[in-house]
């Protein structure tokens, strides 16, 4: 029976030799082992994963350096040029420049910003610097810059809206619904827009914007908004009538629907009330010109006046005229007897019917208990007093 001897084996003793290497290995690698590397031994991956991702970050980390070495050396910046040129040299460069979206914006000031990158190639024009510098023009709400090859350059504007006229101390400024000023405008050219006014009334653009939303029928019909206190509203009609809000969004708002269901129905704009007020909450007063109550009239001043029309004779306040006018009364019951005994005397005659003349004026003009108009009339008045009593005397006698 044959027997087949393999040779060049390993032999039993290199098996054991290689064995008691690895033990040796792995009980050095115990012995010698940090934290870090139980740490990794316990991720599911190999050593030689962790070769690889060593070598990756290794390389990544130079080409960072060549990287910055190469900026301060300005290599880039020479091959941005290099580009820039062979570009320019193949027609990719900015010959024309078209905007579009423009109505009130002067078209002058973008093309002042944009004709400054003309000649220059495609890829080195800025679009978002260009975009921010048209975003400084105060009539552009939003712009977009684009590149049309081979050579052309094409901005877009979103203009802002003119909503109302900001009237300062000594301009008129347009401006938009969010109270962005716009432009400085004449009289002329306000003329039809709404007018708002007052301190710091440009900042409350927007509320007056929420206020007009609760009542849009009136909104066609106010020519000014005036901003009072930095607290209330005061609108001003194209009629010229005036309303005065109250303090606060709601309250002005509510009494601002108020104002026009009322008008809708009684036509106050219009009519022959110059003012609303409305700052009270549970009602509205009307100011009507031309017209006060009773009460608010100023009475008559008899006394005053009086006593300015008195000659300088007659010494003593002006409330004397009523006891006079009093102590005239009886006075001339007693004289209507001695006109008709008087006949026959000659002298008193004219005398008692002077006296009874100047007597009986005063009673007439004393209803109404106003001023006396002439001079002479205190004057009799200073007479009846001193003749009465002789005229009483002689019809006693008669």
């Amino acid at each position: 029976m044959s027997q087949t001897i393999k040779r060049g084996g390993r032999g039993v003793r290199k098996v054991a030799a290689t064995q008691g290497k690895a033990r040796q290995v792995r009980a050095a690698k115990t012995r010698t082992g940090s934290v870090i590397g139980t740490v990794l031994g316990w991720l599911p991956i190999s050593e030689a994963q962790w070769q690889r991702i060593f070598l990756a970050a290794i390389l990544s980390g130079a080409a960072a350096l060549a990287w910055v070495v190469a900026s301060f050396a300005g290599v880039p910046a020479l091959a941005n040029a290099q580009l820039a040129a062979v570009s320019r040299n193949a027609g990719f460069e900015v010959r024309r420049v078209e905007v579009r979206g423009t109505k009130n914006l002067n078209e002058l000031k973008v093309y002042e910003r944009a004709l400054a990158e003309r000649e220059r190639a495609m890829t080195m024009v800025d679009v978002e610097a260009l975009r921010a510098e048209l975003l400084q023009l105060s009539w552009v709400e939003d712009a977009r810059v684009s590149r049309q090859l081979p050579d052309s350059l094409v901005i877009d504007i979103v203009e802002r809206k003119p909503a109302a006229v900001l009237r300062k101390v000594d301009k008129l400024v347009l401006i938009d619904a969010t109270g962005h000023e716009l432009e400085v405008v004449g009289p002329a050219r306000a003329q039809g827009k709404l007018v708002v006014s007052g301190l710091g009334a440009g900042q409350q653009v927007v509320a007056l914007q929420n206020l007009l939303s609760a009542a849009p029928a009136l909104k066609p019909q106010l020519r000014e908004a005036e901003w009072v206190g930095n607290r209330r509203w005061n609108f001003t009609f194209k009629t010229g009538q005036v309303l005065a809000l109250p303090e606060g969004a709601e309250s002005s708002a509510k009494a601002l629907m108020t104002f026009a269901r009322l008008d809708g129905v009684n036509r106050l704009l219009g009519g022959k009330a110059a003012a609303f007020d409305m700052r009270a909450g549970d009602r509205i007063y009307l100011r009507v010109p031309g017209r006060t109550d009773p009460v608010e009239q100023q009475a008559p001043q008899p006394v005053a006046i009086a006593a300015a029309d008195q000659p300088d004779d007659v010494v003593g306040p002006a409330k004397v005229e009523p006891k006079a006018q009093a102590e005239t009364k009886p006075k001339a019951k007693s004289e209507a007897k001695p006109k008709s005994e008087a006949k026959p005397k000659t002298e008193t005659k004219p005398k008692a019917e002077a006296k009874s003349k100047a007597e009986t004026k005063p009673k007439a003009e004393a209803k109404p208990k106003l001023q006396p108009k002439t001079k002479s009339e205190p004057k009799t008045e200073s007479k009846s007093k001193g003749g009465a009593k002789p005229a009483a005397a002689k019809g006693a006698k008669g």
